[in-house]
């Protein structure tokens, strides 16, 4: 594909993307729907995965490491991406999903510390747009106001996960959009670590008005016999993220305290 069409092609695909459900009228949505929507959303989720040709398990074989937090999620992610890229040994394929972008959409979904090329963009898009959008039996209704196209962000999600199993990317590192419990990064079943950054007060319609409540949102992400990291937290919510630990059967929070220096 030369310049001019890889340019027109992607440009056809952000135009589609921005057609879809924003974060903001979703967050609207389970606002008035006092959570109900939250719920129904992994389970639609794992059926819009079906519909790709994947099995939610497939995403356990990417070595998943799945961040959230209120403040410092991103930069965690990015610190870990740059790590891993300079371990010693085989050079390890690396796929990163962080959001939001800066400049351009596929800023979102890099590969190896590199945003996905125009040209690659579209092509992931449309493989994962034409084929929600074909009217295939896999994706069940969960409820009838089930969505039968995701919205900009879940959407984005699918398309990495699309992405990274095309690409047999060795590790992906999963920003969480919003909470964790319920967020569509949230599909993945085993990832290898979970990270809890900062938390604080955002997204109160969503998530609750205390630390407490928020708190048991992110720690949703908790997976049986999965590490978990988290930055030094108010008390009360530690509580939270260590009760959240035991009720998955998950090892201790390992809680790294801040460089005194």
């Amino acid at each position: 594909m030369d310049n001019t069409a890889s340019d027109n092609a992607y440009l056809k695909a952000v135009r589609d993307l921005n057609g879809l459900q924003t974060n903001h009228q979703i967050l609207e949505q389970i606002k008035a729907s006092g959570g109900r929507i939250n719920e129904n959303s992994l389970p639609e989720f794992g059926a819009f995965i079906e519909k790709l040709g994947h099995q939610v398990e497939d995403l356990n074989r990417l070595n998943v490491i799945h961040v959230t937090g209120t403040k410092g999620k991103g930069s965690t992610c990015a610190f870990i991406q740059s790590m891993l890229s300079h371990l010693p040994g085989r050079p390890l394929k690396i796929g990163l999903f962080t959001s939001p972008h800066l400049i351009e959409v596929r800023e979102r979904i890099q590969i190896n510390g590199q945003p996905l090329s125009r040209a690659e963009f579209a092509k992931y898009f449309y493989q994962t747009y034409d084929r929600l959008k074909a009217p295939l039996p896999a994706l069940r209704k969960v409820t009838e106001e089930s969505p039968q196209m995701p919205m900009y962000f879940r959407f984005l999600t699918l398309m990495a996960y699309h992405t990274f199993l095309a690409e047999n990317v060795d590790v992906a590192i999963m920003e969480v959009g919003v909470g964790g419990e319920y967020d569509s990064t949230n599909v993945v079943r085993q990832p290898s670590v979970c990270g809890i950054a900062s938390l604080g007060i955002d997204h109160q319609g969503a998530l609750g008005t205390t630390i407490e409540e928020i708190a048991w949102h992110k720690a949703g992400i908790i997976k049986k016999g999965v590490p978990v990291f988290t930055v030094d937290q108010p008390e009360s919510a530690l509580n939270v993220i260590r009760a959240r630990a035991v009720e998955r059967q998950a090892p201790e929070p390992t809680v790294t305290k801040e460089d005194p220096k």
